[in-house]
Parts: structure tokens; sequence; C-alpha cells
């Protein structure tokens, strides 16, 4: 991991490992946050099948249709969900809100806790038709869910908006 996000990840995170599995739809820009989190620079990527770990323990999960319902099996042991939205691709936000919908149910019924965080983040703000976070948490209904949930603008490929959504879930985890 890079100089740089090591010590942010110690300052937000402390020295306990946090287990955190990333997921979402296809596309959405996981892979990019992953590395522009490990490496501090963005790397060419191809879809993700099947998974990547790197050493900070985000679990990076493919996000598309067919490798879905392997999300499940990785719930069971992490303390918190990162769900990443392609806010720019506006005809699948219904595709991502049921997607976001079943996962926040399994998340529940997997860790048998309402309380494990869920931090949403909004990628791709930097496009000009991304959907603004208010306008999200509407589509995605968020409003009134019983897990800490919270959504962040993010811009993948620049890093805006993702040491801000790491600094609530660090917060959500204390």
């Amino acid at each position: 991991m890079g100089a740089l996000t090591s010590r942010v990840f110690a300052a937000l995170f402390g020295t306990k490992e946090i287990r955190i599995m990333m997921i979402g739809l296809d596309a959405a820009g996981k892979t990019t946050i992953l590395y522009k989190l490990k490496l501090d620079k963005v790397e060419t990527t191809i879809p993700t099948i099947g998974f990547n770990i790197e050493t900070f323990t985000i679990w990076d999960v493919g996000g598309q249709d067919k490798i879905r319902p392997l999300w499940r099996s990785y719930f069971h042991d992490k303390q918190a969900f990162i769900f990443v939205i392609d806010s720019n691709d506006v005809e699948r936000l219904d595709e991502a809100a049921q997607e976001l919908e079943w996962a926040l149910a399994t998340i529940e019924q997997r860790t048998a806790s309402d309380r494990t965080p869920v931090l949403v983040l909004a990628n791709k703000q930097d496009l000009p038709h991304a959907v603004g976070v208010d306008e999200l948490k509407d589509k995605l209904k968020l409003r009134g869910i019983r897990q800490p949930c919270h959504v962040q603008a993010t811009c993948a490929t620049t890093g805006d908006g993702l040491y801000e959504g790491l600094d609530w879930l660090a917060n959500a985890l204390r």
C-alpha cells in the first residue's frame, strides 16, 4: 500500500484489522477506487472477475449480474460495506437501487445486526450527467434505512471525496 494511504488508513482506522466489502454494479469504479487508495494513482483496469484483495482488506467483488449472487458468500465477517454507484449512468440507477436494497437486507441477515455501516460512494461526479447526492438518496431509497449509511460524492480518478467517505466510515466503526 502506498505510504500516504497507509498513514491515512492508520489515522482513520488505527491498528486493528477492519474487513470491508466493496460492491456495486459492474463499471461503477470499484477497482479504480481500490487502486487509487492502494497506490495513490489511477491504474488501467479490466472488469473484476471474482474479487481482488489488497492488504488493507477491502474486498473488491465483481459487479457483473452473473457474479452478484456470490456477494452473499462474503458478507458474514465484514465490519463495513462500501457500495459504489456510477452516478453518471442514470439508465442503471434503478438496477443499482435494487441491488443495494438486496445487499442491505442480506447484510442485516448475515451479520445479525442492523448497525453495520454502509458507505455509498456516488462515483464519477466529474462527468456531465452525474446525479447529485440528494437525488441519489431518493433514487436509492436510503432515507429511513436502519443501517448507518452515508452517501459521499466521489471521483475515483482524482480521489475527490474518497478520504472524506472513509473518514465517515472510520467514525461509524468507532
